[in-house]
């Protein structure tokens, strides 16, 4: 019988111990146009890949407790706990699979996005070198590795989304998003007669329902959902992927989005998929829906599946310039 792990992590005071900022760094965001954020985002890199989020691992925890002790899922979830004790003691990657580099900044008028934008490419290229991240950057056609996680042609990867905002502050989330659970995401385009759903919440359901089956517990689960109802198909798919920011056990502001989540997350572990499908009561931990705008001929429905290693974090430079990490 396996021993049922007391999930620790390691005191923040060790973590910034091993900070690849100086201590005590500070940004000077009075002159935008001289500010160089490399360092801070090679921090944020070392942190995520190897340190889960307390809400995912308590939710975790959560699903093993539902499971049967000594089962498949049981020992199979406790192995996952085990993986996140050794990541954070030993500060190496959770998954081999260190995924897309995924970047969502938020930022003061007068900063400027290129120059931050290849600050971030220079923080990934030399995480990579670190062996912080894998590199996951490869030609479509050749398969050929550039070796530095960066898209020789147009610079598509790391993926970095910038919006301006009216705070003085500066705020960076990354997310590791693994190749298998991009398998098994989805779109959908209502109605859709092959499943029956329609054009109202119930067609939703019908879909994110679909989409589990399908996946049969492929993409490493249990894992999160994120859900865009609405938009075009770009859009979509990239709101679903944004709404795994949030963390789990979170309200959705949207009272009867709420509802749907919860109810829908009950309904889903009742499917004895179980972790990596191997059978039980934990086939997904949350999902996190956010309704769009839509053009009145088109109904969207994106999936974004996450597997259970949900790596995100949240950096955020004061206005003071101290830096913070969630």
């Amino acid at each position: 019988m396996s021993e049922c792990l007391i999930p620790t992590l390691t005191s923040n005071e060790v973590v910034a111990s091993k900070s690849v900022l100086p201590a005590g760094w500070k940004a000077d965001l009075r002159n935008l146009k001289a500010l160089d954020l490399t360092q801070p985002v090679m921090e944020l890199l070392r942190r995520t890949t190897s340190r889960l989020p307390q809400d995912v691992i308590d939710a975790l925890v959560k699903g093993r407790a539902a499971e049967t002790e000594g089962s498949r899922a049981f020992n199979t979830l406790n192995d996952m706990v085990e993986n996140i004790l050794l990541a954070d003691g030993n500060v190496t990657p959770l998954c081999q699979d260190t995924g897309t580099v995924i970047f969502f900044v938020h930022h003061p008028y007068g900063l400027s996005q290129r120059a931050l934008k290849q600050q971030i490419r220079e923080a990934v290229a030399q995480a990579t070198k670190n062996v912080w991240l894998r590199p996951n950057c490869v030609e479509a056609l050749s398969g050929k590795n550039s070796g530095n996680n960066m898209d020789p042609f147009h610079e598509g990867h790391p993926v970095i989304h910038f919006e301006e905002w009216d705070r003085p502050e500066i705020e960076i989330a990354v997310m590791l998003k693994g190749g298998g659970c991009e398998n098994v995401g989805a779109q959908y385009r209502l109605p859709d007669a092959s499943i029956g759903a329609g054009r109202d919440l119930k067609g939703v359901r019908k879909c994110i329902i679909d989409a589990v089956v399908k996946a049969q517990g492929q993409g490493c689960s249990p894992g999160i959902l994120g859900v865009a109802i609405g938009g075009d198909r770009v859009t979509s798919y990239e709101k679903s992927k944004e709404v795994i920011l949030r963390k789990l056990g979170t309200k959705n502001p949207n009272p009867a989005m709420d509802a749907f989540e919860k109810e829908l997350t009950n309904d889903l572990n009742t499917l004895g998929i179980g972790p990596m499908g191997y059978g039980g009561n934990t086939t997904i931990l949350g999902v996190l829906v956010e309704e769009m705008f839509r053009h009145p001929a088109s109904f969207y429905v994106s999936i974004s599946y996450m597997c259970w290693s949900s790596r995100r974090r949240v950096m955020t430079i004061g206005s003071t310039g101290e830096v913070s990490f969630d």
